[in-house]
């Protein structure tokens, strides 16, 4: 089975490419410029060039390798840049979604979005996948707009919704952990929002939830977060203790600290009763995840 994955240069690429292949798909990985994954000298690994936002690329590549699958992970995802740069983020989240759902629907693939917990506005948190959506942020919107049209998709459709990935670093891809621990390291102090409260995601979990939803050719929409409810300060705190760090550079700030063009959503975090009953997902706790991002090994 061939599944073809966009953005697979990015955090959560990495993690799913290693997995597939270690399940023993095909995988033909894509993103912009060059790869930078370390699976180059595996057979069943194809790195293939594709601008999402180019229609004629993304054709190409389709009718090249003819996937059977397609997770499709590539966005524009830092909400103040989208909310800066609101027509560039239509096109890479919006548009470029059109574009790769179009050449799935040619192959009659099994597509597969991933998608955010910033389409809910975080009014009352802890969300199911029924609940009705409401950007608070262009980021939020472009994906909910995606969303939308994956649920148009003529043939087998999933949405995968995560919150807050976390884990170990990998191709210089940070995370709030990482960037804890960096900042601790170096004596800097760190400010982190405690007015915000997710269901922070280990990025293992994350990838093995999404094999599950290929293996099972799982269809509808699906909730694949952590179960453990955290605000980043706290996460931010809980690293620095695991690392034996000095948790007084960590300073506890709202919001309304930040002049940050995006609004952020205060209460999100999910319900995961469906995945876990429906894909035997199993996510790790948020001690466990600490342990996996800071273990010696990947």
């Amino acid at each position: 089975m061939r599944v073809l994955i966009t953005g697979a240069n990015g955090f959560l690429g990495y993690y799913l490419v290693q997995l597939l292949l270690q399940q023993g798909y095909e995988v033909v990985a894509t993103g912009r410029g060059s790869c930078r994954l370390p699976f180059t000298a595996r057979a069943a690994f194809t790195w293939a060039e594709m601008d999402i936002t180019d229609p004629f690329a993304v054709h190409d590549v389709f009718a090249q390798h003819r996937p059977d699958a397609v997770v499709h992970a590539a966005a524009m995802s830092k909400p103040d840049e989208c909310e800066l740069n609101q027509w560039q983020a239509y096109l890479i989240n919006t548009e470029g979604s059109l574009h790769v759902l179009m050449n799935a629907a040619e192959q009659r693939c099994h597509f597969i979005y991933v998608s955010t917990d910033f389409v809910f506005d975080g009014e009352r948190g802890m969300y199911r996948e029924e609940d009705v959506r409401s950007p608070v942020n262009y980021y939020g919107r472009t994906k909910m707009e995606a969303e939308g049209a994956v649920m148009e998709y003529a043939h087998d459709w999933c949405i995968v919704r995560t919150v807050l990935v976390y884990g170990k670093p990998v191709l210089a891809r940070e995370n709030i952990l990482s960037i804890t621990q960096k900042k601790l390291m170096q004596g800097e102090i760190w400010q982190v929002v405690d007015d915000q409260v997710r269901t922070p995601t280990y990025v293992g979990d994350l990838a093995a939830g999404i094999a599950a939803i290929i293996a099972k050719r799982a269809k509808g929409i699906y909730h694949l977060s952590g179960k453990d409810v955290y605000t980043p300060y706290q996460m931010a705190v809980a690293a620095a203790q695991h690392l034996q760090l000095n948790t007084s550079l960590i300073r506890r700030v709202t919001q309304d600290t930040f002049s940050q063009p995006a609004k952020r959503p205060p209460r999100t975090g999910f319900v995961i009763d469906k995945a876990v009953r429906e894909l035997g997902y199993r996510p790790v706790s948020f001690e466990e995840g600490l342990q996996k991002t800071f273990s010696a090994g990947e």
